[in-house]
């Protein structure tokens, strides 16, 4: 590939990644806020804003590291996530390190939570990660544990629609299975 359409190509893979990050940059719903601060935080609003904001981040690259289409659609969007926490207007400057930290321990503890075969349903798996990052009880499977759940389930489907809306979505001919183009 010639030097200029290679560098038209990054910047093309850049501006869509920007664009798919700041769909995982919104801010959590006040309800949601206030019923994740009331359940959960003993109140604190400020914490349970961050947890959604920490999990609709995660959820979102682990959105990006699962289903993109290109292998490259990952590293770019997590490098737009850490640049993107950085300029963040909500992260005092002193605590961007520790803020990155904490984004990082929720990501594996969801990537964890999705992945496993064994135990609990995933929803119930992922209401539970958002619960123990919270502060809440989150041992028993009631229906705080089942509302994040499908709160979280929410996000993960709302990242897979902004990553085929900025990124593309797979076309396969309709006269050929998916086994057929193996090898091609």
């Amino acid at each position: 590939m010639p030097l200029f359409a290679r560098w038209r190509a990054e910047r093309d893979l850049q501006r869509k990644a920007a664009s798919y990050v700041a769909t995982l940059f919104r801010d959590p719903d006040p309800a949601d806020v206030q019923w994740l601060a009331s359940n959960a935080t003993r109140g604190d609003m400020d914490h349970a804003a961050w947890e959604l904001r920490y999990a609709r981040r995660a959820l979102g690259l682990i959105a990006a590291q699962r289903d993109a289409l290109d292998d490259r659609t990952a590293s770019v969007a997590a490098r737009e996530i850490a640049d993107a926490m950085r300029k963040d207007p909500n992260v005092a400057a002193d605590m961007r390190e520790t803020a990155e930290r904490q984004f990082n321990a929720r990501l594996s503890a969801y990537r964890d939570g999705l992945a496993a075969r064994a135990g609990a349903a995933t929803a119930t798996r992922m209401g539970q990660t958002l619960f123990a990052f919270s502060g809440g009880s989150f041992r028993r499977e009631d229906e705080n544990i089942q509302r994040a759940g499908e709160l979280l389930a929410t996000y993960l489907a709302e990242a897979n629609s902004a990553l085929r809306a900025t990124f593309g979505a797979a076309a396969l001919p309709e006269h050929l299975p998916p086994s057929a183009l193996v090898g091609r």
